[in-house]
């Protein structure tokens, strides 16, 4: 093989800051293409480059990670016993709001401050799937122009998947990786207030939530068991002539803080105004979360935090291998499709329709 030949095969294409391998290299002979043979990936290589702090080769980790090819999963875990000793260092945060809060303005001007502080700061932006299409825009890396070009910051979106909570199933081996890679503050970047935040709460260990000011009929809609989960809440956009009713909506907010069960055993939640546009309460913000963990590790809670979100990712794991195995029998969706049949004809009730399927006789 030539040089220029060595050249091609080695190439790279780069989009959206996530390395892809090219699906075919050129022939000895001219104007012709053969397929390239199935790459075998060098995982310890991989992994040393990750631990190493290269972009490039975490965002292709994290592309391996979010594959649904049968060999890329089997590499993915392989690579993911490599990082496994190295993680666990970070604190992890997930951010969730009302519609309209600011999300994303608020994590580009928390994530540049705390860069600006030597933080390596990763943000995992989960971005929503339509439910028709399954195709996602993936713009976060387009609304935070300034965090991204940030050396010691990492922004990786990722399509929601219709994941509950809106969460890609991936998320938290995707976090791992990125603990790995030297990354010590992890946002998470939810897609919104939706029907399952309490996945989110899963897998963090300060769970933020953001709204806006004006809160006598916000505080009437908003779901109890959301407030319930938040460890803090910002009150975001207090700037300009907001800033007064910022500071009545934060008051408010104490108030009823006050009489809901801590999300956190040990730790009274608060909520603070924010100015990212006036980058104003953004180093209170940080000042929160330091004091949130000195609290909950004082008390031994941090540790234990961690353990049963291991459990509860390993028991929701198990249902979703138990799921996909059951559909992807042939024979399991025929039958599943007779008996829906059976059911809208109302010859067997839902129940009994279940019963069929898994008590056979």
């Amino acid at each position: 093989m030539d040089k220029k030949q060595e050249q091609v095969e080695s190439a790279l294409v780069v989009m959206d800051g996530v390395a892809a391998s090219h699906d075919g290299m050129y022939d000895s002979k001219p104007k012709k293409f053969r397929k390239k043979k199935a790459d075998t990936l060098d995982i310890q290589a991989l992994a040393k480059e990750v631990r190493a702090g290269a972009r490039t080769q975490l965002s292709k980790a994290i592309t391996l990670i979010e594959s649904a090819n049968a060999t890329h999963k089997e590499q993915a875990q392989a690579l993911l016993q490599e990082l496994l000793p190295y993680t666990g260092n970070s604190i992890r945060i997930g951010i969730t709001g009302v519609p309209g809060a600011g999300k994303s303005t608020f994590i580009e001007a928390f994530g540049t401050m705390l860069c600006d502080m030597g933080k390596k700061v990763a943000v995992l932006a989960i971005d929503p799937s339509s439910s028709l299409s399954g195709g996602s825009i993936l713009g976060d890396k387009t609304r935070m122009e300034a965090l991204v070009k940030k050396p010691n910051a990492f922004v990786r979106p990722s399509p929601s998947a219709g994941t509950l909570g809106g969460v890609h199933k991936k998320t938290r081996e995707t976090m791992l990786v990125c603990e790995a890679a030297g990354y010590d503050v992890i946002l998470i970047e939810t897609v919104g207030v939706g029907q399952s935040e309490t996945y989110v709460r899963g897998m963090v260990d300060f769970f933020l939530l953001l709204v806006l000011t004006g809160a006598g009929d916000e505080l009437q809609g908003m779901k109890k068991g959301i407030m319930e989960l938040a460890d803090a809440i910002v009150v975001h956009k207090a700037d300009g002539d907001n800033s007064r009713l910022a500071k009545k909506t934060v008051a408010e907010y104490k108030q009823m803080l006050h009489f809901l069960q801590p999300a956190t055993p040990g730790w009274l939640s608060t909520a603070l105004p924010v100015s990212s546009l006036e980058k104003r309460g953004l180093d209170e913000v940080w000042q929160t979360i330091k004091n949130f963990q000195e609290a909950i590790e004082a008390n031994e809670y941090w540790a234990i935090r961690r353990q049963k979100q291991t459990k509860d990712w390993f028991q929701s794991m198990i249902i979703d291998h138990l799921i996909d195995s059951f559909y992807g029998n042939p024979a399991h969706k025929v039958q599943v499709q007779l008996l829906e049949q059976q059911i809208l004809t109302g010859q067997l009730t839902v129940a009994q329709g279940v019963d069929c399927l898994f008590h056979k006789k």
